[in-house]
Formats: structure tokens, C-alpha cells, sequence
């Protein structure tokens, strides 16, 4: 009885794997993916070699919304391209396999984490008299900038057109987001398209653990859209 058991068990495993595989890939796909942070243009938000986790299903299903922090694919070339890492076979088959179940991102796909300050519609500018954003005409408090940093170091004013997001990182000091790159394809908005998902925790290293939310200061009241401007 007991060599029959490990007989089936033996054959199950197989089935087991695959099973187990789709899973990862169908949550990966559409739930949840996790990421990580390379560099410190969210402290103290996100510390680099933080893990996140971002899900995927709510950017279908919901509107982005301001104070939010989301990870986007960078179809505008922000990024300078990855090198490739050489290692052993086994090692790099390895690598393959946890992109492939979601684990790790896939290094063909260059990503971004920021944190949303502007949605369609949105005029953002810096900074007013108390060297604050202010969205709408309504100055926004902003507890999650990296001690010591400004709400920025260059001025801004910016109308954010329909089915984009205006993004900076939270250390404002070292966050080379929307506010360098008005001269690309897309004057520094991101297209909600490109967006991948909303992070919603830091789950690695397990003592960094907490979940991230968006701040009343930012999608308050007081800071609701207003009609565009010409583009």
C-alpha cells in the first residue's frame, strides 16, 4: 500500500507543477506582480532593494487616482538601456523561469515606480508662495517627501491631458521623473496604458513590511479637476 501511494504521488507531481505554474501566471497576468525598487526616487517611501507588491486587476477595472503610487512601463525611453548580465546556464534558465512565473519582471520590459500627482484634466504647478504644489489652484500637502528635499527644484506648469498621469518620485531631489522629460514623445505625462498596477505593499525585506495608500492631501476635496487647456 505504502509503494502505491508513493507511485501516485511520484505521478501527480508532475501535474502538480503545472498546475501550480499557471496559477502564478494567470495571477501575475492579472492580479498581482511584484517588483523591484533599484534606486532611491521613492524615499523614504520605498528604500532601494525593497520588494513591491502591485496589483494589476484594479488599474483594469478603476480610474487612477492622485497621491496613488503605480509602476509604468517606460514606452518613452526615461530609462537608459539595461546591460545584459552574463552568468551560468543553469543560473540564467533559473532567472527565465521566475520571470516567467511572475517573480521576478521581465528585464525586456523596463519599468518605472512613481507617485501620481496629476490626472486628466489636472493643471499642476510649483510652486506657490509657500513653495507648495498646488493642484487646481488648491495647495496640496505632501508628508511622503524625502526629509530636507523641496516640493521641487525647477518650476512647473502643466495641464494633464485626458488618458494621461503626471508622476514624481518622492525624494524630489533624485527622482528623474515627469518634470525632466517634457521634451520627450509625450511632454512628460504618462499614458494610462502604459500603467501596469498600483502598489499597494512593501513585502520585502519583511522588516520594511507596510502598506502604502494614497493621501487625502492629494485626492481631498479641494483638488478636483478642472476642463483642460489647450494642449
Amino acid at each position: 500500500m505504502a509503494k502505491e501511494k508513493r507511485g501516485s504521488l511520484v505521478r501527480e507531481f508532475p501535474m502538480l507543477v503545472v498546475v501550480a505554474v499557471i496559477v502564478s501566471i494567470i495571477i501575475k497576468t492579472f492580479l498581482v506582480q511584484f517588483f523591484y525598487i533599484p534606486s532611491g526616487s521613492m524615499e523614504n517611501t520605498l528604500l532601494i532593494n525593497d520588494r513591491v507588491a502591485v496589483n494589476k486587476l484594479g488599474a483594469f477595472f478603476t480610474d487612477i487616482k492622485r497621491g496613488e503610487v503605480v509602476v509604468f512601463r517606460d514606452t518613452a525611453g526615461w530609462l537608459t538601456p539595461e546591460s545584459v548580465e552574463t552568468g551560468s546556464r543553469v543560473r540564467d534558465r533559473f532567472k527565465s523561469a521566475l520571470v516567467f512565473i511572475g517573480i521576478l519582471p521581465d528585464p525586456a520590459k523596463q519599468y518605472l515606480i512613481k507617485r501620481v500627482i496629476g490626472v486628466g484634466g489636472d493643471r499642476v504647478v510649483c510652486c506657490d508662495a509657500d513653495k507648495r504644489l498646488t493642484v487646481n489652484g488648491v495647495a496640496v500637502d505632501e508628508p511622503y517627501i524625502f526629509p530636507g528635499d523641496l516640493a521641487s527644484n525647477s518650476d512647473f506648469d502643466v495641464t494633464v491631458p485626458e488618458g494621461f498621469i503626471w508622476v514624481m518620485g518622492d525624494h524630489r531631489g533624485a527622482s528623474a521623473d515627469s518634470r525632466f522629460h517634457t521634451d520627450d514623445a509625450n511632454k512628460g505625462f504618462v499614458p494610462l496604458d502604459a500603467v501596469t498596477g498600483r502598489a499597494f505593499a512593501v513585502v520585502w525585506p519583511i522588516k520594511n513590511f507596510t502598506f502604502l495608500s494614497s493621501h487625502k492631501g492629494l485626492v481631498g476635496q479641494g483638488a478636483t479637476p478642472t476642463p483642460s487647456r489647450d494642449k
